[in-house]
């Protein structure tokens, strides 16, 4: 099987002429900056489409994450519980904070958070639980709130990977006192960088508003900032291309699960393979990215699968790595003398394929035969 006659990489993300026109006015209009209507106008669009009262939009989702646990005032050595497969992004919110991160290994079969093991991990000093939805399946909520109203923890819900996904009947993102979305470049919506936080409380989002935006004073001294924060405002321009996308969003989280159904329907039955459930009993996977996990066998290696498909102009992306397992927390002293055997195994032998919206019918069969000859 010959190689593919360009390279196909894990996203290709699809921008459509109204986008760029849309962004195009938005340019010639002078508001560029965040001070410009369309950033309220996206705010409030994407509240009301995830039923929240207030949207307050940042420069990337892991500047949603930062400000999220600043607005909820832990004290240092305060514990937040988190899986230890997402991004780093969530670990490194906390411990800018000076909160303290507490892991719990993920279910083999979801990739989510293991619930089970939640409470194991739950002190005095636990304060909040951060619970990202993995790869485009959602966490079992029901059960996740419950644990939250038993230890009265916030909760800090990681929507950034399934905009437009429902957990039964209501959407993902609306579940936390905070959640957070990301509108990175390999979002359902992108808007290049960004981020928002929403919430129901008219206070927190008064905060996340302040903190985005340097915490300036009143208006008679206003360079006299009241507290530490951040410059991660947002612009009018990146709000514009997000109110176009956001006008196709269910056209955008169906493509995305015909993608990843196209994939899962020929590759369920590889006996050399573990796959993220295409849907459980509360949802149905919207396929962030699709992913596969190389059992433990002698026959087929991770980097022997990648090497091939590279061979072929297939381009795939290693899962995150553990928290536990990171350097970067490792060598400040966090995590010693920890194992989180799903994670670890995962992590190992996980890769994830291409899969963005831009991806052609043509690319999407090619891939699917790669994988399928190389695996079989």
């Amino acid at each position: 099987m010959s190689k593919y006659k360009k390279f196909i990489p894990v996203n290709t993300p699809l921008i459509n002429s109204e986008d760029a026109l849309s962004v195009s006015k938005s340019i010639k209009s002078g508001w560029i900056s965040s001070e410009g209507p369309n950033v309220k106008e996206f705010e409030k669009k994407i509240a009301k489409f995830l039923d929240r009262k207030f949207g307050c939009t940042v420069s990337s989702g892991t500047a949603a994450l930062e400000i999220a646990i600043k607005s909820l005032n832990l004290n240092k050595n305060d514990e937040v519980i988190m899986p230890t497969f997402t991004i780093i992004s969530n670990a490194m919110a906390i411990v800018k904070s000076s909160a303290r991160p507490v892991l719990v290994d993920i279910d083999l079969n979801t990739w989510n958070i293991k619930i089970e093991d939640i409470e194991k991990k739950i002190t005095k000093k636990t304060k909040c639980l951060m619970i990202p939805h993995i790869y485009g399946l959602s966490n079992d909520m029901d059960k996740i709130l419950k644990i939250t109203k038993k230890y009265k923890l916030f909760l800090i819900e990681d929507a950034a990977e399934v905009l437009g996904l429902k957990y039964k009947n209501k959407k993902c993102g609306t579940f936390g006192d905070i959640s957070i979305l990301s509108f990175y470049a390999n979002k359902h919506i992108t808007t290049g960088e960004g981020g928002m936080l929403l919430t129901n409380n008219y206070k927190l989002n008064e905060k996340f508003k302040d903190y985005r935006n340097l915490c300036f004073g009143s208006k008679k001294n206003r360079f006299n900032h009241h507290d530490i924060s951040w410059n991660y405002r947002y612009t009018n321009i990146q709000a514009t291309l997000g109110l176009s996308q956001l006008k196709r969003i269910n056209k955008i989280v169906k493509k995305k699960y015909q993608i990843g159904n196209y994939y899962y329907k020929h590759f369920k039955n590889i006996k050399n393979i573990i796959l993220q459930p295409n849907k459980l009993t509360y949802c149905k996977n919207i396929y962030w990215v699709f992913g596969i996990v190389i059992k433990n066998n002698k026959k087929i290696k991770i980097d022997e699968v990648v090497k091939k498909l590279k061979n072929k102009n297939i381009g795939t992306r290693p899962f995150f790595w553990p928290m536990h397992l990171q350097d970067a927390l490792k060598n400040k002293g966090y995590f010693k003398n920890i194992s989180l055997p799903n994670s670890e195994f995962i992590a190992k032998n996980g890769f994830y394929l291409p899969s963005g919206l831009g991806l052609t019918s043509a690319e999407l069969k090619f891939v699917k035969d790669a994988v399928i000859n190389i695996l079989k």
